[in-house]
């Protein structure tokens, strides 16, 4: 009974050392935790640079980041009575950027990880300075279009992620007219939904017509996210090309553009435009907003958004660097790494897509990153016809984007724009996409003058790089160092040892 006693007038002690092992362990796991998520060794510190790239223009200056945030930003001029505390890492003449916002990737995982999957995806996204990934909800297996399998998705991305990913959830005739599942998976977290017009290749993707997009957008509405919509319509009478016939040049590439000419996109514009006009002030579906993934159609699609905009629908548009660096005429015959969905149009097409984005009337890029094992590609065969169609590009944006347009005049705050800021604003990121106070600090840090050879040689992230149509080019723009949420998750070919990216869920 003593024994017994003793027992309980030692248990408070007991307890309390247990506790305190505890938070010394805990305590000592969290700072192994920060040194796996940085190659930084500290939570807060500044970054100098001669040309940062802030809302107001480009500075010579400082940023200051504590524990993932931006707190402060200086001018050079008032750096020195501002830098009293901290660690300090100096980039001299390299342009420190907001990091980039990549609305459209398709990571492919779970369900099909041996095309991509977020480690390989995520890694190849940090060497390329992208900061925040939002995933497509098709390629993966399944797709993401209820909330069980977006819970999947979410599982997936858990410590497997370097950079901050997002999710879009499917529209598919499945869900259209069920409201109260797409309400859930809003609910649950997706950041907007997304359509094809066309079928997508995928059997558990199956395509929409204007009438699931008009039931989408009343939805969205009041959830005041995007509806993002692959507008291309397969017009029977329109197709060029007859694909039984047995005498077609399946290895060039002139024939598989005629497969999808640019009237399939006018068509499915000229169908999105007559539910579009819902999302206008006062419209039965204000505040729902229609984006258009990878316009290649620069004449009369791109002059139907443009007269949609003027009428004040809520409606903006991307295109993705490969239809700004490629044209048709110079894609070689049987390199099915160039083919994609809509296609490479012409050299003519490509100008005017460049003159567009130049003029604002294009409103941001993305990747729309496709990728699959190489031997859905058929590189030996070279079949346009019945290769896997998707440009693999992930790590290259940035350089190819910089590469391509300084002939255009292209300035550090219009990549930043394009790439940063609007993308943030169309996932509904207000902690991203700019360098500001209070702002996530989510930054790219490289030079635009350094030249390199996307050869053999070079680091590559993403899992099948030999499938990628920019090897053997050579690019202006090397990425230095990639900080998502004040972590150093990549520098000069090295990644963070841990995987520390966050899933981000809408609220």
């Amino acid at each position: 009974m003593e024994n017994l006693n003793l027992q309980w007038r030692l248990l408070p002690t007991l307890t309390l050392l247990a506790a305190s092992l505890f938070l010394l362990v805990f305590k000592d796991s969290a700072k192994l935790s920060h040194s796996e998520c940085s190659l930084l060794p500290y939570n807060q510190y500044w970054l100098t640079s001669k040309r940062i790239v802030t809302p107001k223009g480009v500075i010579s200056g400082a940023v200051e980041i504590k524990e993932g945030n931006i707190i402060s930003i200086v001018s050079e001029e008032d750096w020195p009575r501002n830098s009293k505390t901290g660690q300090v890492v100096d980039y001299g003449e390299a342009v420190i950027m907001p990091g980039l916002i990549d609305v459209h990737a398709h990571l492919d995982d779970p369900g099909r990880t041996e095309w991509e999957g977020f480690p390989s995806g995520t890694k190849a996204a940090a060497a390329g300075g992208i900061t925040t990934l939002i995933d497509m909800p098709l390629n993966s297996d399944p797709s993401t279009i209820s909330t069980e399998t977006l819970k999947l998705k979410v599982d997936a991305a858990e410590k497997r992620i370097y950079v901050d990913v997002g999710f879009w959830g499917g529209l598919v005739p499945e869900n259209a007219y069920n409201a109260s599942a797409l309400e859930a998976l809003l609910n649950a977290g997706v950041l907007g939904l997304k359509s094809f017009m066309c079928p997508s290749g995928i059997n558990d993707f199956p395509m929409t017509n204007a009438s699931h997009i008009k039931e989408g957008l009343s939805v969205l509405a009041r959830y005041k996210r995007p509806l993002l919509v692959h507008a291309e319509m397969e017009k029977g009478s329109e197709r060029h090309v007859k694909l039984e016939d047995d005498t077609l040049d399946t290895r060039s590439y002139s024939t598989y553009l005629k497969t999808r000419p640019p009237s399939w996109e006018e068509a499915a514009i000229r169908e999105l435009l007559t539910v579009a006009k819902d999302t206008r002030t006062d419209g039965p579906a204000e505040g729902a907003h229609l984006h258009i993934v990878h316009l290649s159609d620069a004449s009369s699609s791109l002059d139907l958004l443009m007269e949609a905009k003027t009428n004040g629908d809520s409606i903006t548009v991307e295109t993705c660097p490969h239809y700004l660096a490629f044209s048709a005429e110079e894609i070689p015959d049987g390199d099915t790494r160039f083919k994609c969905a809509p296609p490479i149009r012409d050299a003519a097409n490509k100008e005017k897509l460049w003159e567009a984005l130049m003029d604002g009337h294009i409103d941001m890029l993305s990747s729309d990153h496709s990728p699959t094992v190489p031997e859905l590609k058929l590189l030996d065969e070279g079949n346009f016809l019945k290769a896997w169609g998707g440009i693999s590009s992930l790590q290259f944006v940035l350089p190819v984007t910089w590469s391509y347009g300084r002939k255009y005049g292209v300035t550090l705050e219009q990549l930043a724009s394009w790439w940063s800021e609007r993308p943030a604003k169309l996932a509904g990121q207000v902690s991203k996409g700019a360098i500001a106070i209070g702002n996530h600090a989510d930054l790219v840090v490289w030079e635009p003058e350094a030249e390199f050879e996307l050869d053999n040689d070079h680091p590559v992230h993403m899992k099948h790089p030999n499938i990628s149509a920019y090897l053997g080019r050579r690019l202006s723009g090397k990425v230095l160092a990639t900080i998502s949420r004040g972590n150093l998750v990549y520098k000069e070919g090295n990644h963070a040892p841990a995987a520390c990216g966050s899933p981000i869920l809408a609220t």
